[in-house]
């Protein structure tokens, strides 16, 4: 009997950061899994029944990652080039779902990645939770494997 992947099991790989440990692999979530075909009206001239609708560019969201924030993150090192220096090193990132046997089932395949948006959750005396990490990156496109 077949059963539905669980989406809690899953690795992100990025391939060109030197210095990646297996801290900087582990991420409590994985969003911007999607993309949208774009499209353009056309009008017909003698058609008023309906407008054509024709297929433009795919649009693809950020992928957005998040985890626990970390001491010397090879990850977050080649943000801050990003950001504080204005080095840009785009990268490959591949996050894979995995089954129960930890056997990837699945791999998107994120091409020339680079970091836009970094985000701390908000420190406050009144709650019991742990700084977050959110990491939100920009690329061309992805392809499923």
């Amino acid at each position: 009997m077949y059963y539905p992947p669980v989406g809690f099991h899953f690795t992100v790989l990025f391939t060109g950061i030197i210095g990646i440990t297996d801290n900087d692999i582990r991420f409590q979530s994985v969003s911007g899994l999607n993309v949208e075909m774009g499209t353009e009206e056309l009008i017909e001239g003698g058609e008023n029944r309906y407008i054509q609708k024709l297929p433009t560019r795919a649009k693809y969201p950020n992928l957005i990652l998040k985890r626990g924030m970390l001491k010397g993150s090879a990850l977050i090192k080649w943000f801050r080039d990003a950001v504080e220096n204005y080095k840009f090193k785009p990268i490959t990132i591949n996050v894979t779902l995995l089954n129960e046997k930890h056997v990837p089932m699945t791999t998107w395949n994120f091409v020339s990645a680079y970091p836009v948006k970094w985000e701390i959750s908000n420190l406050d005396a009144t709650k019991n939770e742990v700084v977050v990490d959110t990491i939100e990156i920009a690329y061309k496109y992805f392809t499923r494997i």
